[in-house]
């Protein structure tokens, strides 16, 4: 989103041209100054925006959530950046009658719901996702947030702000049954999007390999 010009920048193939040639070294030989650069290069590219076709249909926000950290375990902190987040409500400024689904990575909030480990709340929901929520308030009756991170099965709402949170169709445990949900959604004559029952998809388990099975292939 080109906030300046109060629209739609260039796609991300054409963002990502002239730094071809800088993305093919840092990829073969590393080095800190080249990823110093490419580091600014990416956090500038999101949000990457799929506008509305029409002026009230459907458009895509992907947001970058990992927070920028100095350790390996990277994605279990999550934060959206101011400069994102202003991009983000440009593009839904810009387009004030489209409705949205944004996608990211990380939990907004911490769900109403029991877990069987204190750690299973460490680093799930994003550093600074109060502050999000409340960004997000004034288009929440045409906002749907979509993510994963630690895959709870749950939907929901805070305030008009649909939240759905994807179970792991591959993150189960070995010989449990997994599932994933298509969800379905429906403009309304408020200008408002809603969230229709999904349909749900079972998998079902994998049996797991027997020792003598995993040797002898």
């Amino acid at each position: 989103m080109d906030i300046q010009a109060e629209k739609i920048g260039p796609t991300l193939a054409e963002a990502l041209a002239p730094h071809r040639r800088a993305i093919e070294v840092f990829a073969d030989s590393g080095g800190v100054r080249q990823s110093a650069r490419l580091s600014r290069l990416w956090d500038n590219t999101f949000p990457l925006i799929v506008p509305p076709q029409q002026k009230d249909g459907r458009g895509v926000a992907i947001l970058n959530s990992n927070a920028d950290t100095n350790f390996s375990f990277t994605n279990a902190l999550g934060m959206i950046s101011t400069g994102q987040a202003r991009r983000l409500t440009a593009a839904l400024d810009r387009y004030r009658q489209g409705r949205w689904i944004v996608a990211l990575h990380h939990h907004l909030i911490e769900y109403p719901m029991p877990v069987a480990a204190f750690s299973e709340r460490v680093g799930t929901a994003l550093v600074n996702g109060s502050w999000f929520q409340r960004l997000l308030k004034p288009y929440g009756d045409r906002v749907i947030v979509m993510h994963g991170h630690r895959h709870v099965d749950w939907m929901g709402a805070c305030g008009r702000l649909k939240i759905i949170s994807a179970p792991s169709p591959v993150m189960g445990p070995i010989g449990r049954a997994t599932h994933f949900y298509v969800h379905s959604v429906a403009g309304g004559d408020d200008g408002s999007l809603s969230l229709l029952a999904p349909e749900r998809v079972d998998i079902s388990a994998t049996p797991a390999e027997r020792p003598e099975r995993m040797a002898a292939s």
